[in-house]
């Protein structure tokens, strides 16, 4: 006979105390005698464990938390009473794998992969997660930039089922009773837009929430942060893309957006709701704001609460990363280069930034190395002879007492940049003449095009090493394929963001940092350059390969750890690790299935073929219930 071995969990709302706490209650079979609220409260799961005995039947097939699909073996599929739901083939979860790899391959249309793998996400969780941990050079195009862009522009059509919070100008007042309403109790991080600016698509309005679900699976494929910790939110003021109003299709509020006090009165009563909700150590990444918000959201929440932005410090730190390892092919120190950008909100303020950190890394003044930055706005070169109102925000660090220069091709001619960056959304503005103008100032070049999506890049990888006789170290923000230069083939590396987000939340998460200072990111970046290999370099990459990024997560978080613990304000987990990758990997998710009835029951001694069943199974299992 079995016996059983643990108390049935039920969750926080009951009133059987907080969430996550074990509370003995019948069987869930037995729930057919109670009333109808409080068999639904008996079947409430969360978390990353869940327990069985709360849910029976076809639960089980229908929550991607529990499904297993053809892999439930007989004596869970009979215990666990879908025993006859299912054809009776069973399947490893390797067999799943590689029939899931098969399918989404075979969508000719990006567009359809994406579908495909969002709705494995809704069936499957941990088979979701696993394919894309496994895959995810092919998978990590579809599952984010240049797809997500697409299916941003699409959302209105796509829209099937929640997968995160919409926060509208009209919850104002309201937003801490909203936030209750998501049925996880642990939230760890917050991934939160409100659609202004998309990747270089602009004002999508409440479309962009495929951009914080997207980063969030990143979360779990790449840094092994649990799912049900994780929560994307869209606050929709609505959109000043008239085309989207328009749109019989679109699923937001359709108005003009709010701006002015009542905006930031929004946001200020969400930080503090979250706070409220999660704890003053949950963290809350921003992304694809405005570049009018951006760094002024940043500037007001950094010291305050723990967030970051994607936008300008991920960004960063990658870009970083790459200039960092192609040091070791110029022979160049960070302060021996002179910079030349073309753009001026967020993502090249953010680089210009930490590019300014590592080179007072190395002995520069903050002076000198804002000294060796150019930088270019829609308007042309950032000049003190501006008027103030154009100088806005951090651009005014980076303006020259020059006179006015318009064209990016004047500019590279007469500073002679040893690094020209665009991040500017402005296609082929990275001219065959401009590369010709760096190849022949500098041995070996750096150009990163790193405008998203591929459409906006200012240059393609092709055009950069035709038009720098193969020379050029070339980086971009979504990604190309190889280049056949004169018979040699290059294989560019991606600038992704995804090689320093998930690494940095992790840490952050695993240490419960209240607040994540800057040296963060140059500390992640220096992490990223290490994993490049010789081989990446000669290959044409700045960057490690992307199936090493779970890798490089954990070696980031090891860092953000040892820095955590020896700045002792930061961190809130204590004691102190002693071995801290072993208390990261700890931490980590696990994509592989579970054995639902280990947590169910002792079974027999001998009891081990999953084919084989014990005399009297049927019997013990109706006795047991």
């Amino acid at each position: 006979m079995f016996s059983l071995q643990r108390s049935i969990l039920t969750c926080g709302r009951n009133g059987s105390g907080p969430s996550g706490a074990w509370t003995r209650v019948l069987p869930a079979a037995t729930c057919r005698h109670y009333p109808q609220q409080q068999c639904r409260d008996l079947h409430e799961v969360q978390g990353d464990v869940v327990p069985i005995n709360m849910v029976q039947g076809i639960g089980h097939l229908r929550d991607p938390r529990l499904n297993k699909g053809l892999a439930f073996t007989l004596e869970e599929r009979i215990a666990l009473g879908i025993h006859g739901l299912q054809p009776p083939r069973f399947k490893t979860q390797e067999e799943q794998l590689a029939l899931c790899k098969a399918s989404v391959m075979k969508y000719t249309e990006d567009l359809n992969r994406y579908l495909y793998l969002v709705e494995l996400q809704e069936r499957n969780e941990r088979l979701f997660f696993r394919l894309l941990k496994e895959n995810i050079e092919q998978m990590m195009p579809i599952v984010y930039t240049p797809t997500v862009g697409l299916a941003c522009q699409k959302f209105g059509v796509i829209y099937r089922r929640p997968r995160g919070l919409f926060i509208t100008i009209y919850d104002k007042g309201h937003i801490y009773e909203i936030l209750n309403n998501w049925p996880e109790q642990a939230v760890r991080a917050i991934c939160v837009t409100d659609g202004e600016r998309i990747l270089g698509l602009g004002d999508l309005g409440a479309c962009g929430m495929g951009i914080p679900v997207g980063k969030l699976a990143l979360y779990t494929a790449l840094a092994g942060i649990k799912p049900h910790q994780c929560l994307p939110i869209t606050i929709d003021v609505g959109t000043n893309n008239e085309q989207l109003r328009n749109d019989p299709h679109y699923i937001g509020l359709n108005k003009p957006r709010t701006v002015g006090p009542e905006y930031d009165e929004l946001l200020d009563e969400f930080m503090s709701a979250c706070v409220k909700k999660y704890g003053q150590n949950v963290l809350i990444q921003f992304e694809d704001f405005g570049n009018h918000n951006a760094f002024r959201f940043l500037d007001k929440y950094r010291h305050a609460y723990c967030t970051f932005n994607d936008d300008i410090q991920g960004t960063a730190a990658v870009a970083v990363a790459g200039i960092i390892a192609s040091q070791r092919l110029t022979r160049k120190p960070m302060r021996d280069n002179k910079f030349v950008f073309l753009g001026a909100g967020e993502a090249a303020i953010g680089i210009a930034d930490l590019c300014v950190r590592a080179m007072e890394a190395e002995g520069c003044s903050k002076e000198e190395a804002r000294n060796n930055i150019w930088m270019l706005d829609i308007n042309g070169l950032l000049t003190t002879t501006r008027k103030t109102g154009d100088l806005e925000g951090h651009k005014i660090f980076y303006a020259k007492d020059v006179p006015p220069v318009n064209t990016l091709a004047e500019v590279v001619k007469k500073i002679k940049p040893s690094i020209l960056i665009g991040a500017s959304a402005a296609a082929k503005t990275f001219t065959p003449e401009i590369l010709r103008e760096m190849a022949q100032n500098n041995e070996r070049p750096l150009v990163f095009a790193l405008s998203n999506p591929t459409s906006k890049a200012e240059c393609t990888a092709q055009e950069a090493y035709e038009h720098t006789e193969g020379r050029v170290l070339f980086s971009s923000g979504s990604p190309f394929g190889n280049v056949n230069y004169k018979g040699n083939i290059f294989k560019p590396g991606q600038g992704n963001n995804a090689y320093i987000f998930p690494g940095i939340a992790l840490g952050v998460i695993a240490t419960g940092c209240h607040h994540i200072p800057e040296d963060m990111f140059l500390l992640s970046a220096r992490e990223v350059a290490n994993r490049v290999t010789d081989e990446d370099l000669d290959q044409g990459s700045l960057y490690p390969p992307l199936n090493v990024i779970q890798e490089c997560s954990i070696d980031i978080a090891c860092k953000i750890a040892d820095y955590a613990y020896r700045h002792g304000n930061l961190a809130s987990e204590y004691p102190e690790p002693k071995d801290k990758r072993s208390f990261i990997i700890s931490k980590m998710y696990d994509c592989d299935y579970d054995s639902p009835l280990a947590n169910m029951y002792t079974w027999p001694e001998g009891f081990s073929n999953p084919r084989t069943l014990p005399e009297n199974f049927y019997r013990d299992i109706e006795l047991l219930w």
